[in-house]
Order: C-alpha cells, then sequence, then structure tokens
C-alpha cells in the first residue's frame, strides 16, 4: 500500500541508489560474460520507498550500479531520496553533493544513516529506522514545502509499518534485465546476537513477516518483466530467523512454482543450524532453492562462542555443510580473519576447512566493526577502534595489522588457486546437484534464457576456455560435468570462477579493500590488459 497521508501538491521525486565497491560477492568481473547485466541485485529498500510515495507524486528511479544520475534528472527533481550501507558511505555523500548542487532537498534513509546519523551532517533530511512514522512525516514536510531546511532535520521511526502492510517494491521503476539476480524479502529481523552484526540493534530479533499471498505478487511482478533474472535471493536477514512462517510459506512457494512451470531459481541466507530442519530443507528443494549464504565465520569453535555465535556449533561444521549440499544446497561461506581468538596456528586451520569443507565460494573479510553492535561497543570501551584510511580495518587487532592482512592474502590466495576452486566445483557435481530437482524444460525455454545462455556460453569459452591462464583447470571442470549430464554446471563454474579468480588476485596486489564493509578507497592498478576486459573493468567502475 501507499502512504495514507493526505497530500495537497505535486512533487518531483527522485531515489538515487549509490555504487556498491566490488566485492568477492557482487561477482562484478563476471557481468561482461552475461552480454547487458550491469549490477548485482536491484536495492528492495529504496524501491520499497519509491512504492510508497503518494500516488500523485512523480517518482522516477536510478541504480548508479547500472548508471550515473544524469544532471538534467537532478534538475527534473525537486527531492533526492538516498539510501545504502555503511561502504557506501562516500558515494552517498557524493550524491548528496550532486542533489543540492543542482537546487534539490537531500534526504538519506536506509541501515548507514540508522546506525551512523553523524556520519551525514549534509544531508537536510535524515531518516533513522524502517518504513513508518517518520516516512509519513517526511512525506507532509515534503508535501508543505521543497526548500532546504536552514538545518539538518532528524526523523526517526517510532511505529513501523508491519510487514504485511508494505507495498511491493516498485520494480517497474528498474531494468530487472540488468541485474545479476533479483531480490525479495520475506521476513525482516534475526533472533541472534553474533556480536559483529547490527541487524539485531537496526531491525530486531522477533522477526516479522509478510504474507505468502505479498510474496507471489511479488514473483508474479518479477517474472512479468521480460529478461528478468533466473535466480531471486531472499534477502531475508536469516530465511529461517522464523522456523514455523517459513515452513508455513514454503509449501505456497512450492505451488507457485508449478504453476508456473519453475521459472526461478531461488537463493538465500540462514544459520547453519538449519541443518536441523529436514522439511524445511525439503521444501527448499522442491521450491528449487540452489544457494545458501552461512556465516561461518571460523572454524574454531572457542572463537564462534567467542563472538555469540554457538548456533553454528548445534551439528559439525562438515556434517552441517554435509546435510545441506544433500538437499541440493550449494553453500557459500562467510569467513572473518582478525578476531581476538586468532592465533598463529588460525590460518593453518581456515586453510585446511577450505580444503575439506569443499564450500567453492567464501567471501572472506577482515573483521570490521559496524556501529550499533556489541563488537563496536567493546572495542570502543577498550580503545581498540581506529581510523586510519592507510589500515586495511578500523579494528585494532590483537595481532600485528600486517601479519592478520598477510594471513588474510595468503588465505585468499589458497582458496581461489583456479586448480582449488574448479576442484572444489567438481565435488559440488557429485555431492549437491545431483540431488536437486528436475523442473520442467517448458519453464526454462524461454527466448530470454535462450539468448542469455548462448551469450554466457560464448563468452566463456571465449574468455575462460581460450583466453584465461586458467583455461585447463575449467576444462577438466567442464569435461567432468558434461561427462555427468550437468550442463548448467558449466555454466555456473565459468561464470563464478571467472569472478573470483580475477578479483582475488586483485585483492592480494591491494587493488581491492579486505573488508567488504570497509568505507576507504583503493586506489585501482591500470588494468594490465586492453580489448574487451579493459572496456568491461571501465563501465563497471564508471557506473
Amino acid at each position: 500500500m501507499r502512504s495514507s497521508v493526505p497530500v495537497s501538491s505535486s512533487r518531483r521525486i527522485l531515489c538515487v541508489f549509490p555504487a556498491y565497491t566490488p566485492s568477492f560477492g557482487t561477482f562484478s568481473h563476471a557481468y561482461p560474460l552475461m552480454g547487458g547485466v550491469k549490477a548485482f541485485m536491484p536495492p528492495q529498500g529504496l524501491l520499497l520507498i519509491a512504492a510508497y510515495m503518494p500516488e500523485r507524486w512523480e517518482v522516477r528511479f536510478i541504480d548508479e550500479n547500472i548508471r550515473p544520475a544524469t544532471a538534467e534528472e537532478f534538475a527534473w527533481a525537486e527531492a533526492v531520496c538516498v539510501s545504502g550501507m555503511h561502504v557506501q558511505a562516500p558515494q552517498i555523500r557524493d550524491i548528496q553533493v550532486r542533489a543540492q548542487a543542482a537546487g534539490c532537498v537531500a534526504v538519506l534513509g536506509g541501515p548507514s544513516v540508522s546506525g551512523s546519523p553523524e556520519q551525514y551532517p549534509g544531508f537536510d533530511y535524515i531518516h533513522i529506522g524502517e518504513i513508518g512514522d517518520a516516512t509519513d512525516e517526511l512525506i507532509r514536510r515534503l508535501d508543505a514545502g521543497v526548500d532546504r531546511p536552514p538545518a539538518q532535520v532528524r526523523l526517526e521511526t517510532k511505529e513501523r509499518l508491519g510487514l504485511a502492510d508494505f507495498p511491493a517494491p516498485a520494480y517497474a521503476q528498474v531494468p530487472l534485465k540488468r541485474y545479476l539476480i533479483g531480490s525479495l524479502q520475506f521476513s525482516s529481523g534475526c533472533p541472534y546476537r553474533c556480536e559483529f552484526c547490527d541487524i539485531p540493534a537496526l531491525y530486531g530479533r522477533q522477526p516479522r513477516l509478510k504474507t505468502p499471498e505479498q510474496l507471489l505478487a511479488e514473483l508474479d511482478a518479477i517474472v512479468a518483466q521480460p529478461g528478468h533474472p533466473a535466480v531471486v535471493y531472499f534477502v531475508d536477514d536469516n530465511f529461517i530467523g522464523n522456523r514455523k512462517a517459513t515452513r508455513e510459506m514454503l509449501p505456497h512457494l512450492v505451488e507457485w512454482q508449478k504453476r508456473r512451470n519453475y521459472p526461478l531459481q531461488f537463493a538465500c541466507e540462514a544459520t547453519l543450524n538449519m541443518a536441523k530442519q529436514p522439511e524445511i530443507l525439503e521444501l527448499m528443494r522442491q521450491a528449487n532453492f540452489m544457494t545458501v549464504f552461512v556465516g561461518i565465520e571460523t572454524p574454531e569453535l572457542d572463537a564462534l562462542k567467542s563472538i555469540d555465535k554457538q548456533h553454528n556449533a548445534a551439528v559439525p561444521l562438515l556434517e552441517g555443510i554435509a546435510t545441506l549440499n544433500s538437499y541440493g544446497l550449494e553453500v557459500t561461506s562467510g569467513i572473518i580473519v582478525g578476531l581476538d581468538t586468532d592465533t598463529a596456528e588460525s590460518e593453518e586451520r581456515l586453510l585446511a576447512f577450505i580444503d575439506r569443507s569443499r564450500v567453492p565460494v567464501l567471501t572472506m573479510n577482515l573483521l570490521q566493526a559496524l556501529p550499533r553492535t556489541p563488537l563496536w561497543d567493546r572495542l570502543a570501551r577498550e580503545g581498540r577502534l581506529v581510523d586510519d584510511p592507510a589500515l586495511e580495518s578500523n579494528v585494532r587487532f590483537l595481532r600485528p595489522h600486517d601479519e592478520v592482512v598477510a594471513s588474510w592474502r595468503r588465505a585468499v590466495a589458497h582458496a581461489y588457486a583456479p586448480e582449488r576452486i574448479f576442484d572444489r566445483f567438481r565435488h559440488q557435481i557429485d555431492v549437491t546437484y545431483r540431488h536437486r530437482i528436475t523442473t520442467p524444460l517448458s519453464g526454462k525455454l524461454t527466448r530470454t534464457n535462450l539468448r542469455r545462455g548462448l551469450t554466457l556460453g560464448f563468452n566463456i569459452a571465449v574468455q575462460v576456455g581460450l583466453l584465461s591462464d586458467y583455461r585447463r583447470a575449467f576444462w577438466r571442470a567442464a569435461a567432468y560435468a558434461l561427462r555427468r549430464g550437468q550442463i548448467e554446471a558449466v555454466f555456473n563454474m565459468g561464470f563464478v570462477a571467472h569472478h573470483l579468480i580475477r578479483f582475488s588476485r586483485e585483492a592480494i596486489r591491494g587493488e581491492q579493500n579486505a573488508s567488504f564493509y570497509a568505507t576507504k578507497r583503493v586506489e585501482r592498478a591500470a588494468s594490465r590488459s586492453g580489448g574487451w576486459w579493459r572496456r568491461g573493468r571501465t563501465e563497471r567502475e564508471a557506473a
């Protein structure tokens, strides 16, 4: 639903989402393989705000991961709404400057300003918290006038809008075909209190829910758009935060897939203790879930206790991963390097875990303290928060900084050596992919999917199979998959490994941040090659 606030004025609202810094998990190096893909995933939060605006207000939406907002678009707007995470802080402030230079009112909401409003003194309005009464008050103020206020106005949500009352995100405002994957939200909040995580402080520990009917309506809107992504990611903070609700929702999702001949694959993020929920896992398999991101963080059990992540130890790590694999779920793992419990032996244990778990994709970050987390509070008390652009983290580690960074680089180099990553994908062919359901061909043989498959297949064959220095490792894995009838695995391996190998090499050279959550800018080295790859990289960094 839209805001119920009565308005008397017509307004022109420009919603601008800031660009991300490249990371392991956004797969930016692989976009050129896709033919037209420019960004990772549609931004749910700002699309929700765009949909909530009064009907008589004209709203335009720009995702600067796809292209920059133009001077003409800023000149058209009366107010510019921005949202983003801490990692996007420099880009958020850049949008503010451009908006105000064009005479627009600059409005900021979302997780970063909600967690750390003092970072953004230049915005005219800041919106703290989720959509709710503060959003309605913002609409009233913009309806009354769009002159810039003499001092920053801070609006803080006291009464949140229930998820069951959320409008469908304004998917029609963005070209879904330009995204690698789609996005969907079922719940908000997480019951756990991991020391480094800001989700409980921002969104609460009691997950709030949409109805299954809302989800299916949003899925209908996604698949109605030509060229929509083939994969949709549940952005829930923890997909099983409310197990009962998840268990009751999934049959609706299964039925929707069957009715539409399985047009989509799904992915989500959850805690590893979902391995103890066989009924949920089987329903996820039937709904065509393919991937689950699990914040494993560390293979050291004492370390898990120290960061309040004991629930990861509810089942042995390797056993839990194997259980998820047995339901066709490929595990993507989050790893943190630089915990207080790390020792000289931690690196060796991490490398052993990578090799034994055979998890193909690991997003490895240095520990970064986020505002409104127990970690931030503890380190502030200990005087261990630092703000030094020369360092890779805002945490003063207990071990020497350079030693921690060197360990991180060695782990990245180990994990993404081409032979190792393709070996881990071969393992997935045997233990994961064969457990997935067989879906009707009629749901896959669309003109869009055929064109996408031909483009991706050609580019993988040329860029990975012919021109890369890891082509032999790729073809060995591809041959292994083809002998077992896993044609889709060839595309997946080539696409994902291409990004991870290239990104990891840049990270090892110091050309990428050592944490997805770091806001510092890293000066990129000049491209070492020309032609197709250089053009693709230039376009991404300009977006």
